[in-house]
């Protein structure tokens, strides 16, 4: 545990500089929903009314089938950084990730504010925001556990200027990864069974 720990400390360069793409993505989502046009956000206002509609007369589907549905959506994104980690040519591909995340967050949260105004700032603080205050920080940490192997891996065997042993770094790897795919499933639970009573209090505002 202390190494670890000693370990995400040395790393904290790395979290700022994805939690920093992840925020342009945020930023870049959100300008992107102001860039529709006018056909387009009909369109995405009219699939937002039939789903609060559907969410505020029909409710969720069941909890168990949603709960294995966002687990494995979450823990395949966990998984994929992970992957990407361990190849050189990977580190492209773990930053697009977090700027995707950041994009996707923007533009769903700059949807529901276009549409419903505060309203929709209500909607997206009670079924965006509190799973994504652990989602987030998770993506980031592994996101940068990720990019620091594969700079150690870039090190050691393309530019062969270390001969580090990348047993040990590979292990801590791996168990941090875990670690946060354990986070995940508890994340998980809370959107399965907390975010969809949260997201019934608020639905009749927007129906």
């Amino acid at each position: 545990m202390r190494n670890l720990r000693l370990m995400m400390k040395e790393q904290t360069p790395l979290y700022i500089f994805v939690a920093v793409l992840f925020l342009v993505g945020v930023v870049f989502g959100a300008l992107i929903v102001s860039a529709l046009t006018m056909d387009q956000q009909q369109e995405l206002g009219d699939y937002l009314g039939n789903f609060f509609v559907t969410v505020d007369q029909q409710g969720l589907p069941g909890a168990q089938e949603s709960f294995w549905n966002i687990a494995a959506l979450h823990l395949k994104w966990v998984g994929l950084i992970w992957i990407l980690g361990l190849s050189v040519i990977g580190l492209p591909g773990i930053l697009i990730l977090d700027f995707l995340k950041g994009v996707l967050i923007g533009f769903t949260v700059g949807c529901l504010v276009s549409q419903y105004s505060w309203h929709g700032l209500l909607f997206a603080l009670v079924s965006v925001a509190p799973h994504n205050l652990v989602l987030i920080p998770v993506l980031l940490v592994t996101s940068a556990a990720a990019i620091a192997f594969s700079l150690l891996m870039i090190r050691s065997r393309v530019l062969g200027r270390t001969r580090t042993p990348v047993t040990r770094p590979f292990a801590m790897y791996t168990l941090l990864s875990l670690g946060m795919a354990l986070l995940i499933l508890g994340v998980a639970s809370f959107e399965t069974w907390v975010t969809p009573v949260m997201m019934r209090w608020v639905t009749p505002m927007l129906v």
